[in-house]
């Protein structure tokens, strides 16, 4: 129980308190993942990157839920490495032959059966790595698109909160957890549940996993690019849209990569 509340349903709550409560819990997390990169902590997954960014390789993003945040931080968006593309369970109903009503309840992240039919959905590269985000990292279409990159020789990258993971039961099949199959995983540092700040009668609020996972994508990309232009490359990045330009030099890069990325815009 923090100093923001009072108790189990026992008084009320100062909004002003839990704001600088959320705030403190942020920062110590973001700090948290600064001291792992401080110390070589993503090295393991530049590494990956920057290897297959080198081979003309795509990072494949994949995120369900609010997880689709890093997805959408690594793939299409400004200041972003071009060879990015993300891949959605919603794609199943746009570039598959589902009806959309499959998407209605929420349930399909914890399909394990639906990977096959995503997956037949894109072109990949053997060069391209997998960059997998899951809170929790136990859902079945989360756990098998890891397996299935990795049967088909691809690295894997996880993005999951350790404490949570370890905390419950694996829904896939295998009994198997995505930081269990990947070859590096990053700790996002969320709290079991995500919450941060408990208000009493089991409730709480302050979800930290969006924030997080979205500062390592963009940690992923700048340590990337920049391993790039230190070894004399040009890093392959977007430019705003909305700069006078960007279009012109997005869409040269972009005929490198025809047919191979995208967005979840």
């Amino acid at each position: 129980m923090t100093a923001s509340s009072t108790g189990p349903g026992t008084g009320p709550v100062d909004p002003a308190a839990l704001f600088v409560d959320f705030a403190g819990q942020v920062r110590s997390r973001l700090a948290a993942i600064d001291e792992e990169v401080r110390v070589g902590g993503l090295d393991p997954a530049l590494d990956l990157i920057v290897t297959s960014l080198r081979k003309g390789g795509v990072l494949q993003a994949f995120g369900t839920g609010h997880s689709q945040a890093f997805a959408m931080e690594i793939a299409g968006r400004a200041g972003g490495l071009i060879p990015t593309h993300a891949v959605a369970l919603r794609d199943v109903v746009l570039k598959g032959g589902r009806d959309a009503a499959i998407l209605a309840d929420g349930t399909l992240e914890r399909d394990a059966t639906i990977v096959d039919e995503l997956y037949a959905l894109y072109r990949f590269d053997p060069a391209d790595v997998f960059l997998i985000a899951s809170n929790s990292g136990v859902n079945g279409s989360i756990v098998g698109l890891a397996l299935r990159a990795k049967e088909e020789g691809h690295p894997v990258i996880a993005v999951t909160s350790l404490e949570h993971t370890n905390a419950v039961t694996p829904k896939h099949p295998s009994g198997k957890r995505l930081s269990e199959i990947a070859d590096v995983v990053i700790d996002n540092r969320a709290p079991y549940g995500d919450t941060t700040l408990p208000l009493g009668d089991g409730l709480g609020v302050g979800a930290v996993s969006s924030i997080t996972a979205a500062y390592l994508a963009q940690l992923l990309t700048v340590g990337a690019a920049a391993r790039l232009r230190a070894d004399g490359e040009v890093p392959p990045l977007y430019i705003s849209a909305n700069v006078p330009g960007g279009d012109e030099h997005n869409n040269a890069l972009k005929e490198r990569y025809a047919g191979r990325i995208g967005s979840l815009s």
